[in-house]
């Protein structure tokens, strides 16, 4: 009896391939930090798991984007794929209006719009500017493991077809996102325990939206369990989706994940006559869980961690695409240094820890509040006592880590509102101990994916 022979080939090591830095993930984050570094002149490779286009959801932009994508040098392409976006609509049930804020309000008056945009199309966008740059791209490329030791790191990948890819990196840039590969891997990651919710979104033709320049407006619409966003597109179509506490989202049982959006939708009035004529586009519903997450440290000696692969919070204030963006063009200054001073690195990484976490604590603090009644009653009328309208508008426009003077104003915001909780003892006590009971933890949809109902 023979036995076969196993082809030589077969026992033979996966050649290694050489870089100075590889990035995993080609979001925004990953991208960005991608055409920075290989305009440096250093050999990067971008490895994307997915193929371009794909879907993706968080598709409002924020004022400060704008000079981040006129440094990469493609403003131009993302105002031909964008719905001018000039300020928010804030709906409540509990009020007969609705209250506009315009970011042309804030303190810094240079930063008045930005763009609603579909993140396959901003995403792809990103990703052919890395390779413009000089940057190696790589789709349908699943990063399996990576180990790290002295001199840098061994990244393994599988290709879509089974082949595998091994690279050797003097540095390795985490954007995976909510992937969070590093730090799944040594077990940073932390669940936010203020903060536990879910969301269900879908595409929409046939929406009723706002008239003239504020066609293009994000709204925000809360409702019993949570609140909705509503970001008209460019192509006609309109993103909704309600973000709402775990135990809302486990009250749908056995129930199609369409038929319970659109009877959520009916629990927000404005919303749904918005919607009456409306379609859902493909009959697509998406659900995702576990929102809010952190890990313990953003950096190493040889990687760094950017956007969702450090931190995700909750997306009311749409902040995600440009904390991811901002990180990534600190971030390259970070890598700079680790590849040519590495002396410098310690202070580096310090610097950009702080920095990572000032993003999620500034716009955290009113994503906890923000289903208070106190602070619900200041968003549906603002007003500018000492400059504080401005001040709040200059952080929802993301003007966080510039040197606009409006911390004292803001400071003084936030005072306003403890002074009406404390007015309000009862109301404050029911809000926050209705706080407590949302966030408890159901464990929905762990594996943290996102999936698609037809």
């Amino acid at each position: 009896m023979s036995t076969a022979t196993p082809s030589p080939a077969a026992n033979q090591p996966v050649p290694h391939e050489t870089c100075d830095v590889l990035v995993v993930g080609g979001g925004p984050a990953g991208s960005t930090i991608a055409a920075l570094l290989a305009q440096q002149g250093r050999s990067v490779v971008l490895v994307e798991k997915e193929h371009h286009p794909r879907f993706h959801i968080g598709e409002s932009l924020l004022p400060a984007n704008v000079a981040l994508f006129e440094q990469l040098g493609v403003r131009d392409q993302v105002e031909r794929i964008g719905m001018p976006k000039f300020g928010i609509e804030f709906v409540s049930p509990e009020h007969k209006h609705c209250s506009y804020v315009d970011f042309a309000e804030a303190w810094d008056k240079s930063m008045p719009m930005a763009w609603q945009v579909r993140r396959s199309q901003l995403d792809e966008l990103l990703f052919r500017n890395a390779a413009t740059r000089g940057a190696r791209t790589v789709e349908g490329c699943k990063v399996r493991d990576v180990a790290f030791d002295a001199e840098g790191a061994t990244v393994q990948a599988q290709l879509d077809d089974g082949s595998q890819r091994t690279w050797r990196a003097r540095f390795v840039v985490d954007a995976s996102g909510r992937d969070t590969l590093l730090a799944h891997k040594m077990r940073s990651k932390q669940k936010n325990p203020d903060h536990n919710s879910t969301a269900l979104f879908g595409h929409f033709r046939n929406v009723r939206r706002l008239k003239g320049k504020r066609e293009g407006n994000i709204s925000i619409c809360w409702f019993p369990h949570g609140w909705f966003w509503f970001i008209p597109l460019a192509d006609g179509t309109t993103s909704v989706g309600a973000v709402s506490w775990a135990y809302y989202l486990k009250s749908r049982g056995d129930k199609p994940l369409k038929q319970f959006l659109l009877e959520t939708i009916a629990l927000a009035p404005e919303l749904a006559d918005r919607l009456k004529d409306a379609e859902l586009v493909d009959d697509a519903v998406h659900a995702t869980g576990n929102f809010a997450y952190n890990s313990t440290h953003a950096t190493g000696e040889r990687y760094i961690l950017l956007g969702d692969a450090f931190a995700f919070i909750d997306p009311m204030f749409s902040s995600g695409v440009y904390l991811a963006m901002h990180s990534a063009f600190d971030g390259a200054e970070l890598v700079a240094k680790a590849l040519d001073k590495p002396a410098e690195l310690p202070a580096a990484r310090r610097a950009f820890e702080a920095m990572m976490r000032k993003g999620p604590r500034e716009y955290s603090w009113f994503i906890y509040r923000v289903t208070n009644p106190t602070i619900r009653e200041m968003f549906m009328y603002p007003a500018n006592p000492m400059r504080c309208k401005e001040a709040l508008m200059s952080v929802l426009a993301g003007d966080i880590y510039g040197k606009t003077p409006y911390r004292r104003a803001l400071n003084m915001f936030k005072g306003i509102y403890y002074m009406i909780s404390l007015r309000h003892p009862m109301r404050t006590w029911r809000g926050w101990r209705r706080h407590g009971h949302n966030i408890r933890d159901f464990g929905l949809l762990q594996g943290e994916t996102i999936q698609q109902v037809k």
